[in-house]
């Protein structure tokens, strides 16, 4: 007869990864949908604090430690928190944001040590598009909304799709030497859920509620390379974590790891609109 147990075992105690994963990301969706909601400088606010927490990963996950590290990203989210205030303030696209940018690339580097010096900078750059694009696509005035919800579609429904898909599919791996449970079914099954979620969403805004914002094929081939971007934009956080030989930027985020974990994608999409969204190709 077996003795009776004093309590539950360490496995019931502990709820599971894709638990955890689950239940943070509905909470971060929660967040980013209530501050796309409002805009303003609530938004502004959160992309900006993400990406300061997107550069200190960065700066961490490259090698810099102590006070190197801390004087770095005071430096760098001096830089990004000015730059999201011009961003702010623009109502649209503000190239003058960069600047701000461009100087806390060029601070960081100085204050680095020398081999890390231009992945000091590169860090800040890389972290600035998390806060200056989404809160640039927000703020306009007639489709900021739609816009930012479209990315949230892209980047959310690519990755839920490419996870189930996935695993339920199978098949041959797409880079087994980066990201060995990827699959060319996922990525394909990614790309079909992503672009068909945001281009319905900006489809039913248009019906409903009657903005505007770019339509027709112009808009599913932005959609199906958003799609494609944001799988790039996760397979690139893998290799560089290769690089480091690190699992994950940071455990900051149960189930998810860091917040650059999170953003990957999400940093990927943003990146491929710089282009249209300077060169009024979003209007």
């Amino acid at each position: 007869m077996n003795a009776p147990s004093d309590g539950p075992t360490a496995h019931q105690r502990q709820p599971s990864e894709l638990a955890l994963r689950v239940g943070s990301g509905l909470a971060m969706a929660v967040v980013a949908l209530t501050t796309a909601w409002l805009g303003g400088p609530a938004f502004a606010l959160l992309w900006t604090m993400a990406a300061i927490l997107v550069l200190r990963e960065w700066l961490t996950l490259v090698g810099l430690i102590g006070t190197a590290r801390l004087i770095c990203w005071i430096g760098g989210a001096v830089a990004i928190a000015v730059a999201g205030v011009i961003a702010e303030g623009a109502g649209t696209a503000a190239p003058q944001a960069w600047i701000a940018v461009a100087a806390g690339s060029a601070a960081a580097a100085a204050m680095a040590p020398s081999g890390l010096r231009l992945w000091a900078a590169i860090g800040v750059a890389y972290a600035a598009v998390v806060a200056i694009v989404p809160i640039e696509l927000r703020s306009h005035a007639a489709h900021g909304l739609v816009a930012i919800l479209w990315v949230f579609a892209v980047v959310w429904m690519t990755d839920i799709a490419a996870y189930f898909v996935g695993r339920a599919v199978g098949g041959p791996k797409l880079w087994p030497r980066i990201s060995p449970k990827k699959t060319w079914s996922g990525f394909l099954g990614g790309v079909a859920g992503g672009t068909a979620a945001a281009v319905v969403l900006v489809w039913i805004a248009h019906r409903a509620f009657g903005t505007g914002w770019i339509g027709g094929w112009p808009l599913v081939g932005l959609t199906v390379i958003a799609a494609v971007a944001s799988q790039g934009g996760d397979l690139f956080e893998s290799a560089l974590k290769r690089r480091f030989g690190a699992k994950d930027s940071s455990s900051l985020i149960p189930g998810h790891g860091g917040v650059m974990d999170r953003l990957d994608s999400f940093w990927a999409v943003c990146l491929l609109l710089l282009l249209p969204l300077y060169g009024g190709g979003l209007s």
